[in-house]
């Protein structure tokens, strides 16, 4: 059986209609320190990479294409009790941390980037990445953007939410969302890695912004693949970093109009 979360509830709350319209903060999170916490120590705090400059020609360009596994027994993912807020209670269903999620083996939401290519912008007009606010959590939990794109924050949910980044390179955002509000946008300028995202009404909430200094960057999904296309034929540094784990590098070499292959394993501390 999974362990349940305690929060401790607001003075007061009572299930009511007007709860549905505000979230309400808890005197105390959760038992489990990690899922509060910000990221990692192991993990970096921004990219260092010294560029390079190689140019991009469509027509050569290769692709890298891979997956991150997780070996052993994977951290017990934890059930989240949200019943501090009934609005999360009434919408989220279950809810489970997310430090860890493995799937037959293979690890999602690890940020994967290529090192030491020259630092670009991302294009002028370039959507913003979406992180929506929904069954009380944040979708997706780890995601990127170029250095010079945006990230829309988003509200689904019947109840008031908070984004709160805390960054170390870029500047921090802090902003309030009501029920379904209207979306907001935000710019980020600098490379950094693993900036954490917290929702200062509902603790459990978390989420990590990663902000890539090329277009050569990937977040694995449940199946722990990734894809990384347009890069001119070279040799390449590739990280792959979790929030918990850190980073592991490998060689690649991307030969023109070809796939390479990358693999990474991580297992628990």
């Amino acid at each position: 059986m999974a362990k349940m979360i305690a929060l401790r509830g607001c003075a007061g709350a009572a299930v009511a209609m007007t709860l549905l319209l505000a979230g309400c903060k808890a005197d105390s999170a959760l038992k489990k320190g990690e899922v509060l916490d910000k990221a990692d120590s192991s993990a970096p705090a921004s990219s260092a990479a010294a560029p390079s400059t190689a140019a991009v020609n469509p027509a050569t360009a290769g692709v890298v294409q891979g997956v991150v596994n997780f070996a052993g027994k994977a951290p017990e993912r934890i059930k989240i009790d949200m019943s501090m807020d009934p609005a999360c209670g009434m919408t989220a269903g279950t809810n489970m941390s997310e430090q860890y999620v493995v799937t037959g083996g293979k690890l999602a939401n690890v940020y994967v980037y290529v090192k030491g290519v020259t630092e670009s912008s991302a294009p002028a007009g370039q959507a913003p990445v979406v992180l929506d606010q929904k069954g009380c959590k944040y979708i997706p939990h780890v995601l990127a953007v170029q250095q010079g794109g945006s990230v829309e924050f988003k509200n689904s949910d019947p109840t008031m939410h908070n984004v709160h980044t805390m960054p170390q390179a870029n500047a921090a955002t802090d902003v309030s969302e009501g029920p379904m509000d209207q979306p907001q946008t935000k710019q980020f300028d600098k490379p950094e890695l693993m900036m954490p995202v917290r929702c200062n009404n509902h603790p459990w909430m978390n989420a990590y912004i990663n902000v890539a200094s090329s277009p050569y960057f990937a977040v694995t999904g449940t199946d722990g693949s990734f894809t990384i296309k347009g890069l001119p034929a070279g040799t390449y540094t590739l990280a792959a970093v979790h929030e918990k784990l850190g980073e592991q590098d490998i060689q690649i070499t991307v030969a023109p109009k070809a796939t390479a292959k990358a693999s990474f394993t991580f297992q628990a501390k």
